[in-house]
C-alpha cells in the first residue's frame, strides 16, 4: 500500500512539474583540472576523489584510505566564481564512500529594483546587493561486485540549493548511478546522472515594490513551480600504453554523451535524442610530470557571412604528483571559440594514509 501511495505521489509530482532542457546546468560544467583539460572526458579514467562527480564507481580506484581535493576557477572574466572540494574514504578493499560539495555563484549583484523612490526620484542609496548561488553536495558510494567479473559500480544522492538573493530559491534532490568493466588491457564505462529524473522545487519571496518594478518594466513575474532535469548517459571507454621502458604512459579517452531532453546542437541529433563525443589524452612522464589536451563541444554555427562551419573547443592543461601530493593546471577554451572566455583552473589532491590494496 506504501508503495502505491509512493508511486501516485511520484506520478502527481511529473504530471505538474516542467521539464527544463538546461536544468542544473552548473553540475555539467565538471570538476578537477585534469579531467577539464581534457575536455570533460573522465568517466572511465578517473581514479581519484572527483570521481565523485564523474563516476562514483572510479572511487575504488584510488589508492589511499582517505583523499581530499580542493578545486577553484573562474568564468566571464572572474564574474562567476566556481568551487569544488571533495573527500573520499576507503571503507575496504571492495568498497569507498565520499562527499563532494559544489557551488557556482555570482556575488554582489546590484539591485537596482529600488533604485526609484515612489516620488519617481533615483537615489542610488537604496541600491542594495544579493549573490545568486547554485550550490550541491554529493554522497557517494562504491563497491566492486568480485562475483560478476569485479564490475565496479557506485552511486551519488546529491542535494542541490539554488538561491537567487531574499527572492527564491529551490531545494532539488537527484540520483546518479556509474559503473566500470575492465576487459583485457581497457576499461569500459557508463554513467547515468539524474537517472530518476532530478525535482527542483523553487518557490519566490517577492515584495510588492518588486513585483511593481517587474510590471513597470515588463519582465514577468514568477511564480513557484517545479522543474525537472532529464537523465542523461555518458559512454566512456580508456586505454593506457606504456613505452620506453615503462617511464612514459600514453593514455586517452572516448566519451559519448547522450541526452534525453529534444534536439541540441550536437554531433548526431534527433527531436528527442542527441550525442556529442569527446576525446582526451594524456602523457605522463615516470607518473610524475603529465602533459593532457582535448577536444569537445563540436558544434555548428554560422559566420558574419551567413556560412554555416564546425567549431570545437580545444583544452590544454598540466598536472604534477609528487608523493601524496598531486597539483593540476587547465586552460579551458583555447582560442575563445565560445561564448565565454577562457578560464584558468587548479586543482590540489592530497592522499592520506596511503595504502595500496
Amino acid at each position: 500500500m506504501k508503495q502505491l501511495l509512493f508511486l501516485f505521489l511520484i506520478i502527481s509530482i511529473t504530471s505538474t512539474a516542467q521539464i527544463a532542457k538546461y536544468s542544473n546546468e552548473f553540475l555539467n560544467v565538471g570538476v578537477g583540472a585534469r579531467a577539464l583539460s581534457m575536455a570533460n572526458t573522465n568517466v572511465a579514467s578517473v581514479n581519484d576523489v572527483t570521481a565523485g562527480y564523474w563516476n562514483p564507481a572510479g572511487l575504488l580506484m584510488q589508492t589511499s584510505k582517505l583523499q581530499v581535493g580542493l578545486m577553484h576557477a573562474e568564468y566571464f572574466a572572474g564574474i562567476a566564481k566556481y568551487d569544488f572540494i571533495g573527500a573520499s574514504k576507503r571503507i575496504d578493499s571492495n568498497s569507498v564512500a565520499g562527499l563532494t560539495f559544489i557551488r557556482f555563484g555570482v556575488d554582489n549583484i546590484p539591485n537596482t529594483t529600488e533604485l526609484i523612490d515612489v516620488n519617481g526620484n533615483i537615489d542610488y542609496s537604496r541600491i542594495k546587493t544579493f549573490n545568486a548561488v547554485d550550490a550541491a553536495v554529493l554522497l557517494s558510494y562504491a563497491r566492486t561486485i568480485p562475483k560478476l567479473n569485479g564490475i565496479k559500480i557506485g552511486s551519488n544522492a546529491k542535494i542541490i540549493r539554488r538561491k537567487l538573493g531574499e527572492f527564491g530559491g529551490a531545494w532539488g534532490f537527484g540520483i546518479d548511478v556509474g559503473a566500470m568493466y575492465d576487459y583485457k588491457k581497457w576499461r569500459f564505462a557508463a554513467m547515468a546522472r539524474d537517472i530518476t529524473g532530478t525535482f527542483n522545487a523553487w518557490s519566490y519571496t517577492l515584495s510588492d515594490n518588486v513585483k511593481t518594478t517587474f510590471n513597470a518594466t515588463g519582465n514577468e513575474i514568477p511564480s513557484n513551480s517545479i522543474e525537472v532535469t532529464v537523465p542523461r548517459l555518458i559512454l566512456g571507454g580508456t586505454r593506457t600504453w606504456m613505452t620506453w621502458s615503462d617511464k612514459v604512459t600514453i593514455a586517452s579517452e572516448l566519451n559519448l554523451i547522450n541526452t534525453f531532453d529534444g534536439k541540441r546542437n550536437t554531433v548526431i541529433k534527433t527531436n528527442t535524442w542527441s550525442m556529442e563525443p569527446a576525446l582526451g589524452l594524456e602523457l605522463g612522464y615516470k607518473k610524475f610530470i603529465f602533459v593532457r589536451g582535448g577536444i569537445g563541444n563540436i558544434q555548428k554555427s554560422k559566420t558574419v557571412l551567413n556560412k554555416n562551419v564546425t567549431t570545437l573547443q580545444p583544452n590544454i592543461g598540466i598536472g604534477i604528483k609528487y608523493k601524496v601530493f598531486a597539483l593540476d593546471y587547465a586552460m579551458t577554451n583555447i582560442g575563445n571559440t565560445s561564448t565565454s572566455l577562457y578560464s584558468h583552473i587548479f586543482t590540489v589532491k592530497i592522499d592520506i594514509n596511503k595504502k595500496l590494496f
